[in-house]
């Protein structure tokens, strides 16, 4: 496997950007559906495919189970007045002990019951299906902080996947025109940590640059040449494997020693800031023994 390395500035031209908005909400109606069509379609020119067929059926499962739930019930007045005026995020990360979660988390672990999966992660899925709240909960503070246990990655992932409805049912009810930045590599909806980026084709953000959220799923826009994870804009460089048509690239920084990826939609269309991530698996191997680490949240690479 071969790589390319870009030590100038990313070359795609900039000059093409107009006026973005800062902030995209999530769709959870169309979201998940498209995501899931996206993991089929990536499947069929891949070695990964039993995995990425797998994660189309929870992406299925994901917008399956939000026929009938109540409505979400976001931030109040009072709770959005004082994100902005503080500065935070204007969606809580904690305090999830209400029924909402619980009867995503029961659907959800119901559905991907049918899914075609290896022994071992049915296993996983009876494991944290039984959980009861208590013990589910743990399990969502440590897909919050971003450290997945080595010994339990496949019980989070279905965690992950529930927490991704619920914010993302949260993040759809805000206002985008109120969402202000936060800090480098910080959702401006909830606080997560990004997945990756991606340079859109969208008409009126042509070119502009959008990091997308593992949690919630919003996108926030985001400049060029400028590292995700410190907001350093010295020694930003790109790699990528050669003959791939420059349509994902890692970002890497020598302030901080990390990288994340960056898709090129305005390339792809049909890319997809999560499916996509897995089907580039091969970037991961290709960076995993060099200088750099990897930033952002990434759980359904965590396993490799």
């Amino acid at each position: 496997m071969k790589r390319k390395d870009a030590a100038a500035p990313d070359p795609t031209a900039i000059g093409d950007v107009s006026s973005p908005p800062f902030a995209c909400l999530p769709d959870p109606a169309s979201l998940f559906s498209a995501r899931s069509l996206r993991f089929r379609q990536l499947a069929e020119a891949s070695e990964l495919a039993p995995y990425l067929n797998f994660l189309a059926g929870l992406s299925l499962a994901q917008h399956d189970i939000q026929a009938g739930l109540p409505p979400a019930d976001g931030p109040d007045a009072a709770a959005l007045t004082r994100a902005r005026e503080f500065e935070m995020p204007p969606i809580h990360r904690h305090g999830m002990e209400g029924e909402a979660l619980n009867t995503i988390f029961d659907r959800l672990f119901a559905a991907a019951d049918a899914i075609e999966k290896p022994v071992p992660a049915a296993a996983a899925l009876a494991r944290v299906a039984a959980a009861d709240r208590q013990e589910r909960l743990v399990m969502a503070d440590a897909v919050l902080s971003g450290a997945l246990p080595p010994d339990a990655i496949a019980e989070h992932i279905f965690v992950w996947a529930g927490l991704q409805v619920h914010f993302a049912r949260l993040a759809s009810l805000l206002d985008a025109k109120k969402l202000t930045p936060v800090a480098d590599g910080v959702c401006p909806s909830c606080g997560g940590k990004p997945v990756s980026s991606m340079v859109v084709g969208w008409p009126g953000s042509h070119g502009a640059r959008f990091c997308s959220c593992s949690l919630c799923c919003t996108y926030w826009h985001y400049v060029r040449i400028k590292c995700l994870l410190c907001g350093s804009t010295k020694g930003i460089s790109y790699r990528e494997i050669e003959n791939q048509g420059g349509t994902v690239k890692a970002e890497t920084c020598d302030e901080c020693h990390g990288w994340t990826k960056i898709f090129y939609q305005n390339k792809e269309p049909a890319a997809e800031p999560v499916a996509d991530d897995v089907a580039s698996l091969g970037l991961d191997l290709l960076m995993r023994d060099g200088p750099y680490h990897r930033g952002g949240f990434a759980p359904l690479l965590a396993g490799f």
